[in-house]
């Protein structure tokens, strides 16, 4: 999901949850999902519909409260 979608859904209340994992693909990285109301997941895409992931957690966290999002749990 894109950062704008992140934006709208959140505000309208559809992000249940939002949790930080490392990168499967490169344990140095982290990418972040958010879990809908509806069960479903998605992850925080670029807009080539990439999954962005983050070297620095810190800058990851700037980026997720950008969005609005003020609690995610990290899982290592």
């Amino acid at each position: 999901m894109k950062r704008e979608r992140v934006r709208e859904r959140h505000a309208e209340g559809h992000i249940s949850a939002t949790h930080v994992i490392q990168n499967p693909a490169n344990s140095g990285e982290w990418i972040v999902f958010f879990k809908k109301s509806a069960g479903r997941s998605f992850f925080l895409v670029d807009e080539q519909d990439e999954v962005e992931s983050f070297q620095r957690l810190d800058d990851l966290i700037d980026t997720i409260r950008g969005l609005g999002i003020k609690f995610a749990e990290i899982h290592m």
